[in-house]
């Protein structure tokens, strides 16, 4: 799918939102990208997210104006990009992802490497169609999921993070870890009137690497099914947090110490939707991470349905090559 680009130089951006998470990218030393945009979309709105607005307010205000946007833009991570995902899917607008996050999974999966390979994409009216998920929790309207869903040792390590901020990103990772690993429990899940313990569930959009556990990093555009890693609680706690690890060299070192999950005890399912009711150890929250959003729930557990939603947007980037 193509669209149009600007026609002159003045009106480059005109029709363009952009929505900068300032707060995004704090692990990591990136260049302010105000200039490239000022240089580069001069005929953009470009709104920086304070602290405390809420970006779905942002867009439905925009998009109630006189002249609401084309095209929906953010500049932050995973998580502002899925969100600003779910209000281009709800307003049926093409996004434009400006990556400034830590990790930038998703961006990454689009050969989006950095805002002027973005803007390029732009310039060039490069689109690709996108799948996605759909993750309900209990009868919550559903978030649009751009990379994965997760519950278990995950959220709970991101929620000991949060717990953990005030020491620094290193220090608080380090604490957040032994926390952790010192506290970790198996929660238990029901699938099909089945029950099990497991130490997490990974459910990523889109068929993703046999050899990982957590999935954090799509591995295909279109994403007609969930690929689904559960590992079952048969091994230890350093094992549980071991999983965590989503590099590929890391979990080869993992495996080559023999720290990481066995295979036999990783169940890996292919389906177009999943639905799990997810009960927390006692004494342990009730939460799910998406995109690297902890979503807290009510204690005692809640039920969460995760649905692939193929061609669910279109995105500026480059087009893949034909092989």
């Amino acid at each position: 799918m193509d669209t149009e680009p600007p026609v002159s130089e003045d009106a480059r951006g005109r029709g363009v939102l952009i929505v900068r998470n300032v707060r995004a990218g704090a692990a990591v030393i990136r260049m302010d990208p105000a200039p490239v945009f000022a240089e580069r979309l001069p005929a953009a709105r470009v709104h920086e997210l304070a602290e405390g607005e809420d970006l779905e307010e942002i867009v439905t205000r925009e998009m109630a104006a006189q002249t609401p946007p084309d095209v929906l833009a953010v500049y932050g991570g995973d998580g502002s990009v899925s969100r600003m995902a779910g209000l281009a899917r709800r307003y049926d607008r093409p996004l434009l992802v400006l990556p400034g996050g830590t990790f930038n999974h998703f961006a990454g999966a689009l050969s989006l490497d950095t805002v002027d390979t973005a803007i390029d994409a732009y310039d060039a009216g490069a689109t690709v169609r996108v799948g996605a998920a759909d993750a309900t929790a209990d009868d919550d309207e559903p978030l649009t999921v751009l990379n994965l869903v997760s519950v278990g040792a995950y959220p709970e390590l991101i929620q000991e993070r949060e717990r953990h901020r005030g020491l620094g990103k290193w220090l608080g990772g380090v604490a957040a870890t032994w926390a952790s690993l010192r506290r970790a429990q198996p929660l238990t899940i029901v699938r099909d009137g089945r029950r099990a313990r497991v130490w997490s569930v990974f459910v990523s959009v889109g068929r993703n690497d046999p050899e990982r556990v957590a999935t954090m990093q799509r591995e295909e555009l279109d994403a007609a099914l969930l690929d689904v890693r559960i590992h079952h609680a048969r091994g230890s706690r350093v094992r549980a947090l071991a999983s965590l690890a989503f590099g590929k060299r890391t979990a080869a070192a993992l495996r080559a110490v023999r720290l990481f999950p066995r295979d036999a005890d990783v169940e890996r399912l292919l389906v177009p939707e999943l639905e799990l009711t997810v009960r927390p150890a006692a004494g342990h929250p009730s939460v799910f991470v998406h995109d690297g959003e902890l979503e807290e729930r009510d204690p005692g557990g809640f039920r969460l349905h995760c649905a692939a939603r193929p061609d669910a947007l279109t995105v500026y980037a480059p087009r893949p090559s034909a092989e």
